[in-house]
């Protein structure tokens, strides 16, 4: 109401109550109140649904300072005005507004696109007559048990369910339908708890049990199948929103099957809701927490994520915990609670500080913003154990390899006997021929520098070389001054050496047996020695003063020259190295070192020289070594002697083996919590670039605080007061969806939203009533799911009379059974289980069924394309369909299955042209029909007759009827004639799909009972729960 609207009222006050009164009365015309008026129920959706937009908890649209959600607001004082005057409806300024003909004051304004008729203005009427009584919101209320009603009705009543029904039912003057065929009966409760049709040997072996206890036996069989969890994980996969992509973007792989198998295993074993509440929301945080628990606690990382380059890390923090918070009230409260994020809730009492606080519960949690996120290895039990044996082994074989035995050592000092001992000998002077500048570092080396000449000569006077020296080396180093990091100065980091001449006193020294790390092979066309090798380096240029030794492409890496000398230079005083460098082209040396040995074997470049650590060991003589030197050495040795070679293979092997095994770990997303959580503050508006509003700590809505809870600060604190016995909502949400799987609609609907602008339950009593039986039964899905199908008003028959369908469309008094299209999932299983394809192993990655090629021509980042898998994959069941959340299975979309970008408690069912076109084109059910058929004519029977009785056992577990074996026989027959002039035709319909034909059949005959199945797998009844 508008202020200056809500001020105009000033004059009503001088007029006689008795006056006002009339001309509301005359407004008004006579309407019937036939029952004792109900707040929840009748009044305040009216109000919910006209007023509380502008009038309701949202204190920012909030108009004219007016709040009709509350009483005190409704019956507040405004300037001697009161909206609502308890009995006193003449005096009502809100009877006024909604009873005026003037536009400008008429309430809710025309412009609204609500409007008020004449029964929901008698209703308010009344209510303020009668005291206008606000009650707490139906759906916060304590769970109160009710005692069932006394009713009878002969064998209707099952158990307490019927009496609650049959008592509301009766009160608004229906009766229950009767009870369905044992037919019909077992293949609903089939395809209610497992979602697969029944078989025919069982469907007769149901019909002929007449023992009172047949229907608690059969139900008892299928809550046992392990089919009954892949029926229950649909239903909980579309809440949490599962898919197997991140959904954002580009839509990339982000598969999750270890929580679908954990979803699948928790209600095949029946746990209880409560316990499969708190790992989800906390399974990581539990003391001890193990493979399952921690696998539960990916619900918390099943919300849709990017890898967009260039996206806000903090914009999609906020937009995560906004989803959580979303999902998290929606599956286990029912309550739009994402509705606060931007603003408080029009309708509902819940705040944006509501909002971020529960949102805080999961600031806790280790995620990815933008990019790929980290999976975790989750080994099986058997995995696990595997490996930890043999991660038991490696200690053991550590232990001989790290014992130092009697015979190790006598071969240890054989060794070091054999090791060469490379003294650096220490450059007195160093020149070049050709200007080029030659300085000494401190590790005696010699860099290069200044001019760059085509060619030059390095000569070199040395000192230090040990007595008798033999061999020498020469090392090429690289260095960040040198083109490539050298070792060369040419542009390319190479160089050449040409000529090495070794003289002592003057005279040279014979050189012989030059060997290298590696010797250049590139560029070797006009090479003598087909390639630039070391003995080159030695040969006195025989074959060409410009051929050498050469490393091309290997630089920027040290590499070495080693040669030896004909005889033992004694006396190297006097010791000059030159080094010729004829090549041209600048291919000069950058930095090199020169070292001398005077080890009396051979010795090569391949002699492995010892780490520098060992090398400073080995050069310490054996008597003056310390303890930790000769550990050191003698570790060192272990590491390569070959005593040990075995042990050390093992080892190698063992951990290769354990890398292996770790590897093919199954991994998922869990909850990993945060050393430190993020601060959560309120977003105004739901801005996550303002920073202005407060800080909040995790806290669980205010409204929904029902039993004044302490403080609470983590996710396990948030799964304990969601299962709270004293928090109402939990129960009752999940007993009302559990009635919907079973009735085709809840007590209370919408089933996600159980706030003002839901419709309060039609059976408040039994719902309660279940919540009630449902905890104190410790939260037992099975024990419920048999109640609810064991009940009469389970068993009734769903096809009734167009008058009772008139009277009551909905089927809210529930005197007849539900009756619906099964889903996507469903359709295909059926088809296939009809077919006899259906692979029925439990759990497991995701599968790629048929889709049409190019479907997700469209997906990049990267560019992708659907292969469909081969062998029993192929025909898995639905439920392991891969879900691309952005370009979901055709087939799947056609029969309505959701995305799963969010929370979806009700699926649509619709009707339209695509259904009946993915039945009959759809490769899966093109083969299954290929497949069945090929049964049809093995099992069926010699004749067409029998033929197709034996199809519509199996199909629909009943006879065809006249109608129908007229109808699909003469389909037969036409199609038969038809394919026997076409034999091309009929051996690609008699080969559809990968699964093996039989090749004993013949074409024609199988093609044309393959229409035949595509007819029946086609049927609304087949298609259908009834």
């Amino acid at each position: 109401m508008k202020p200056s609207r809500f001020v105009s009222m000033k004059f009503v006050r001088l007029l006689h109550p008795f006056v006002v009164a009339s001309v509301l009365f005359s407004i008004c015309p006579t309407v019937v109140i036939a029952a004792e008026i109900d707040f929840a129920r009748d009044i305040r959706p009216l109000l919910s649904d006209n007023c509380f937009a502008c009038h309701g908890p949202d204190a920012k649209q909030r108009k004219a300072d007016l709040r009709l959600d509350t009483r005190d607001g409704a019956l507040a004082d405004h300037d001697g005005v009161s909206a609502i005057v308890p009995g006193k409806p003449g005096e009502s300024e809100l009877m006024r507004r909604i009873m005026t003909t003037d536009e400008d004051d008429l309430m809710p304004p025309p412009d609204s696109g609500k409007e008020l008729n004449d029964a929901d203005r008698a209703l308010l009427r009344q209510w303020i007559t009668d005291g206008a009584k606000y009650e707490l919101h139906w759906a916060y209320k304590p769970i109160t048990r009710t005692d069932p009603p006394k009713v009878s009705n002969g064998t209707f009543i099952q158990n307490d369910i019927d009496r609650f029904v049959l008592a509301a039912m009766r009160a608004q003057g229906f009766e229950p339908t009767r009870e369905s065929d044992r037919r019909t009966l077992i293949r609903r409760l089939s395809f209610d708890l497992t979602g697969l049709p029944p078989t025919w040997e069982q469907v007769q072996a149901f019909v002929k049990d007449r023992s009172p206890r047949a229907i608690e036996k059969l139900v008892d069989q299928l809550l046992s199948s392990p089919h009954y969890g892949e029926r229950m994980a649909v239903f909980w996969l579309d809440l949490v929103r599962y898919a197997d992509t991140m959904g954002y973007h580009s839509d990339n792989v982000q598969t999750k099957p270890l929580y679908r198998e954990y979803v699948i295993n928790a209600f095949n074993n029946n746990m209880p809701f409560d316990q499969f509440t708190r790992e989800q929301l906390a399974g990581d945080l539990m003391p001890g927490a193990n493979r399952r628990q921690r696998i539960a606690s990916g619900y918390n990382r099943l919300n849709m994520t990017t890898r967009e380059g260039g996206s806000q890390p903090k914009e999609y923090i906020a937009i995560y915990l906004g989803d959580r918070v979303r999902n998290v009230s929606a599956v286990w409260m029912a309550t739009t609670l994402g509705c606060t994020e931007c603003h408080d809730h029009k309708y509902d009492p819940f705040t944006s500080q509501d909002f971020y606080s529960l949102g805080a519960f999961f600031a806790d949690l280790e995620e990815t913003p933008v990019g790929p996120q980290k999976y975790t290895p989750l080994p099986t039990a058997a995995q696990q154990s595997e490996v930890n044996a043999l991660k038991k082994r490696i200690p053991v074989i550590e232990s001989v390899l790290n014992t130092q035995t009697p015979s190790l050592d006598t071969a240890l000092a054989k060794w070091e006997g054999s090791q060469v001992h490379w003294s650096v000998l220490e450059p007195s002077a160093a020149s070049a021929a050709n200007g080029t500048k030659l300085a000494i570092l401190d590790d005696q080396s010699i860099l290069a520098s200044g001019n760059l000449p085509d060619v030059d000569t390095y000569t070199l006077t040395l000192k230090a070389a040990p007595a008798g020296t033999r061999a020498f080396r020469i090392e090429v180093l690289p260095d960040d001054s040198l083109p490539k990091k050298g070792p060369g100065r040419a542009g390319n980091g190479n160089f050449v050496i040409t000529e090495v001449i070794v003289k002592v006193h003057g005279n040279s020294v014979p050189l012989k047996n030059a060997t290298a790390s590696f010797e250049q092979m590139l560029a070797n066309e006009n090479n003598p020695y087909k390639k630039w090798s070391a003995a080159s380096a030695i040969d006195g240029d025989a074959r060409g003063a410009s051929f050498g030794w050469a490393v091309l492409p290997k630089v920027g890496a040290s590499q070495r020259l080693v040669f030896e000398t004909d005889e033992a230079i004694d006396d190297a005083r006097d010791l000059t190295i030159i080094l010729k460098q004829a090549h041209g082209t600048q291919h000069t040396l950058g930095r090199f070192r020169i070292s001398a040995t005077a080890h009396s074997a051979k010795v090569t470049a391949d002699s492995a020289a010892p780490p520098k650590n060992i090398a400073d060991i080995l050069a310490v003589p054996l008597d003056k070594r310390s303890d930790d030197q000769r550990k050191t050495l003698a570790a060192h040795f272990r590491s390569f002697v070959p005593e040990l070679a075995v042990k050390r293979q093992e080892l190698t092997d063992l951990k290769a083996k354990i890398k292996q095994l770790e590897k093919a770990f199954p991994t998922s997303l869990i909850s990993v919590r945060l050393a430190k959580p993020r601060t959560v503050r309120i977003l105004p508006r739901g801005n996550w670039q303002d920073e202005s509003g407060p800080v909040v700590q995790p806290n669980i809505p205010s409204r929904l605080n029902f039993s004044d809870a302490a403080e609470l600060s983590t996710r396990g604190d948030l799964a304990e007061w969601v299962v709270s016995k004293d928090n109402p909502l939990t129960a009752r949400v999940m007993v009302n969806r559990l009635w919907a799987m079973c009735f085709g609609r809840g007590l209370a609907t919408p089933l996600d939203d159980f706030g003002a602008q839901g419709t309060p339950p039609t059976h408040p009593e039994l719902l309660d009533w279940l919540a009630a039986d449902f905890i104190e039964h410790g939260w037992d899905i099975k024990r419920t799911m048999k109640l609810l199908v064991t009940s009469g008003v389970y068993r009734q028959v769903s096809v009734t009379g167009a008058a009772a369908i008139e009277s009551d469309p909905q089927n809210k008094w529930l005197a007849r059974q539900g009756r619906w299209r099964l889903d996507a999932e469903m359709v295909r299983d059926n088809a296939l289980a009809i077919s006899g394809l259906l692979a029925k192993p439990i759990g497991g990655a995701s599968v790629k069924p048929y889709q049409p090629v190019g479907y997700w021509k469209h997906l990049n980042f990267p560019k992708r394309k659907w292969s469909h898998d081969s062998g029993v994959s192929q025909y898995r069941r639905g439920l392991y369909t891969f879900w691309c959340r952005t370009f979901l299975h055709p087939s799947m979309l056609a029969f309505d299955a959701p995305t799963r970008e969010g929370c979806v408690a009700e699926r649509t069912r619709s009707n339209i042209p695509q259904q009946a076109l993915v039945l009959l084109n759809d490769p899966t059910y093109v083969e299954a029909a290929r497949v069945f058929a090929e049964r049809i004519v093995q099992q069926g029977g010699s004749t067409d007759e029998e033929r197709l009785f034996w199809a519509f056992q199996r199909a629909l577990s009943r006879k065809p009827t006249v109608a129908e074996s007229d109808i699909l026989l003469r389909l037969a027959k036409e199609r038969s004639d038809y394919f026997a002039g076409n034999i091309n035709a009929a051996q690609a319909a008699a080969t559809a799909g990968e699964w093996p034909h039989s090749p004993s059949l013949k074409p024609e005959q199988v093609a044309a009972w393959t229409a035949v199945a595509r007819t029946i797998l086609n049927l609304y009844e087949t298609t259908s729960r009834f």
